[in-house]
C-alpha cells in the first residue's frame, strides 16, 4: 500500500482503497485546541465590528438598546453553537449544517442549503469583507474624503479576493498561519480600542450624556429591531465555521465545545466594551455620520497614531477573508463528495493538497458579487439567507430528540436550547419580511425557487451534458487535481 506525506500540508495521499484500485486525498486531524479557538474567533472579527455599530443604531434609535442588541447577538450566537455542539457529536463529519441536514432530511433540504450556502452565503460574506478592506486599506491615501471612489475600493477589493485565493491554493499551512497571525492583529486592535475608552473615561473627556438617555427614542417597531439583529449578528457570523472542518479537528468531541466556550464569550465581551469606547468619544450623529467608525474614534484619540486604527482593520478584515476561504471550501467538496455538486468540485491539488477547484469556483463567484455590490445589501441578503439555514439546522436537532432520543450522545444541550434558537430564527427570518419587506427579499424567495428547478433537473433525473464528463477531465489534467475520500 502506497503512502506519501506532506509535512506541511493538511492531508495525506492514501494507497488503493479495497477493492477500488482508486487514490484518494485523505484529511489530516492537524488542528488542536488553540488552533480552533483561533479559527473561531479569527472569522468572527472582521468587518462588522467596524461598520455595523453604524447600522445597528440606525435601526434601535438610542445608545443603550444598540447595545442590547449586540450582547443578545452574543447570546444567540453562543447557544446556537452549543447546539451545533451536540449536532457534531451526533454526525461526525465536516461539512456544518449540510451535513446535518443531509443525515436528517435527505437529500432535496440539503441541496437546497448548499445551494444556497455555495452560490451566494460565503461569496456574499467574502464580497462584503474585501469591500470593507478596502475602505479602510484605502482611507489613509484620501485624506478629508467623505468616500473613497467606488471604483477603486471595488478593484482592491478584487485584488484581496485573488491574493488569497493564490495563498489558500499554494499551501492549506500558509492559510493557517495568516489566520492565526491576523486573528492576534485583530484581538489587539480591538483591545487598543476599549483601552482608549477607559482612558478618555479616566482623563475626564468622555461623552457621558449617553448614558441619561441611553435608551431615547429606541425603536418600537419590530421589523427594524429585526434588521438590528441582521446588523449585530454579521458581527458574529462565523461561530460555527469550526463544525465545516470537524474531520481535520484533534479530539473534536472535547477540542469543539471547548474552542466554543473560549472563543464566542471572548469576543461577545470585546465587542460590547469596543461599542462602549464608541460611545465615549463619538456622539451619535458622529456615529452615524461617519462610514468607518473605528477610524473616526482613531482619529479623536490617538492624534498622530491614528494611521494605527485603519490598518489593523484593514489586516482584521483581510484575515477574516482567508477564515472564509478557509473552511467555505471544505462543504463545497463535501457537498461534491455526496453528490451534490460536480465531482470536479470535491477534488485536492496533488503537490499542494489543497482544494483548488473549489477554492477558484468561490472566488469567481465572489467577484461577480463585489462589482454590483453595496455592504448593507449584502448584509441583509447574507443575514436572511443564514437564519433559514441556521432555524433549518436547529429543526434537525429536535429531530433527532424525538426520532433518535436513545442514540448515545458524547454531549447533550438543554432541549430548551435549541427550542429559543428555533423561534428566534422564525422571528429574525418572518419579522423583518413582514413589518419591513425589501427588494432583496424576494431576491432570495426568487433564488429558493430555482434550487428546487435545478436539483430536479440535474441531481433527480440526472440531466447532465455529455460534455461535463469530457470537461472534467481537460479540467483535472490541466489543474492537476485528484479526487478526495472521508476521513473516518
Amino acid at each position: 500500500m502506497e503512502r506519501r506525506k506532506e509535512r506541511n500540508g493538511r492531508v495525506q495521499v492514501a494507497g488503493q482503497e479495497s477493492g477500488s484500485g482508486a487514490r484518494g486525498l485523505l484529511l489530516r486531524r492537524e488542528m488542536g485546541l488553540w488552533s480552533a479557538v483561533s479559527l473561531v474567533a479569527g472569522c468572527m472579527i472582521g468587518s462588522g465590528i467596524f461598520m455595523s455599530p453604524q447600522g445597528v443604531l440606525v435601526y434601535t434609535g438610542s445608545p443603550g438598546a444598540s447595545l442590547v442588541i449586540w450582547a443578545l447577538c452574543g447570546l444567540l450566537a453562543m447557544l446556537g453553537a452549543l447546539c451545533y455542539a451536540e449536532l457534531s457529536a451526533l454526525v461526525p463529519e465536516s461539512g456544518g449544517e449540510y451535513v446535518y441536514i443531509l443525515r436528517t432530511f435527505g437529500s432535496l433540504p440539503a441541496f437546497l442549503d448548499v445551494y444556497i450556502f455555495v452560490l451566494v452565503g460565503r461569496p456574499a460574506s467574502m464580497a462584503a469583507i474585501s469591500l470593507s478592506f478596502a475602505e479602510y486599506a484605502l482611507a489613509p491615501f484620501y485624506p478629508g474624503c467623505p468616500s473613497v471612489p467606488q471604483a477603486v475600493v471595488k478593484s482592491v477589493a478584487v485584488s484581496c479576493i485573488l491574493l488569497l485565493m493564490l495563498v489558500n491554493f499554494w499551501s492549506s499551512r500558509l492559510a493557517t498561519m495568516l489566520t492565526n497571525v491576523c486573528t492576534a492583529a485583530k484581538v489587539f486592535s480591538l483591545l487598543v480600542v476599549v483601552v482608549g475608552g477607559v482612558v478618555v473615561l479616566v482623563q475626564g473627556h468622555a461623552r457621558t450624556e449617553f448614558l441619561l438617555s441611553a435608551f431615547h427614542n429606541t425603536t418600537q417597531q419590530a421589523g427594524r429591531m429585526g434588521m438590528a439583529f441582521y446588523q449585530g449578528l454579521w458581527s458574529f457570523e462565523g461561530w460555527n465555521s469550526i463544525n465545516y472542518m470537524l474531520e481535520e479537528l484533534r479530539n473534536p468531541q472535547q477540542n469543539l465545545v471547548c474552542a466554543l466556550m473560549i472563543a464566542i464569550p471572548l469576543v461577545t465581551s470585546l465587542y460590547v466594551l469596543v461599542n462602549i469606547s464608541y460611545l465615549l468619544v463619538l456622539s451619535s450623529s458622529e456615529i452615524l455620520s461617519s462610514d468607518a467608525v473605528a477610524v473616526s474614534w482613531g482619529n479623536q484619540v490617538l492624534g498622530s497614531w491614528a494611521w494605527m486604527v485603519p490598518l489593523a482593520v484593514a489586516l482584521s478584515t483581510f484575515g477574516s477573508v482567508n477564515g472564509i476561504f478557509f473552511s467555505g471550501s471544505r462543504v463545497c467538496y463535501v457537498a461534491a463528495r455526496e453528490g451534490h455538486l460536480p465531482g470536479f468540485l470535491s477534488m485536492v491539488h496533488v503537490r499542494r493538497l489543497t482544494p483548488a477547484p473549489a477554492l477558484m469556483f468561490t472566488m469567481a463567484v465572489a467577484l461577480v458579487l463585489v462589482i454590483p455590490g453595496n455592504f448593507s445589501i449584502l448584509v441583509n441578503l447574507m443575514s436572511l439567507l443564514s437564519w433559514i439555514t441556521y432555524g433549518t439546522t436547529f429543526s434537525c436537532l429536535l429531530y433527532m430528540r424525538i426520532k433518535l432520543k436513545n442514540l448515545p450522545r458524547t454531549y447533550k444541550v438543554p432541549t430548551f436550547i435549541p427550542v429559543i434558537m428555533l423561534l428566534a430564527s422564525l422571528c429574525l427570518v418572518l419579522v423583518p419580511i413582514i413589518d419591513n419587506p425589501q427588494m432583496e427579499f424576494l431576491y432570495v424567495f426568487l433564488f429558493l425557487l430555482s434550487g428546487f428547478l435545478v436539483y430536479f433537473l440535474f441531481i433527480y433525473f440526472q440531466c447532465q451534458p455529455r460534455c461535463l464528463q469530457m470537461a472534467t477531465l481537460h479540467l483535472q489534467l490541466l489543474l492537476e487535481v485528484a479526487p478526495t475520500t472521508k476521513n473516518h
